[in-house]
């Protein structure tokens, strides 16, 4: 059985009227079956756009680089010698 990757859920038939499925689903993506069988998803174009990402500035790189340096410490020592 194959494990879906969202609970929404639309047949073929129900894909005559894909504003309908889209409805029920929120806008989320919904599962494609055919005889039970997955077929495929279908995705909302607003659901697949990314969102905006920007740089990251200096000081964020920074503070990242500050935060995670105890836990990066142990590979960066014993890199040190290689």
């Amino acid at each position: 059985m194959t494990r879906l990757l969202t609970p929404h859920i639309a047949t073929m038939t129900e894909l005559r009227e894909p504003h309908k499925v889209f409805e029920r689903s929120g806008g989320k993506p919904v599962a494609i079956l055919k005889n039970s069988q997955l077929v495929g998803y279908l995705v909302p174009a607003a659901a697949a756009q990314p969102d905006e990402h920007r740089p990251a500035t200096m000081e964020e790189v920074m503070a990242h680089l500050r935060e995670t340096r105890a836990s990066v410490q142990p590979v960066l020592d014993y890199l040190k010698d290689k």
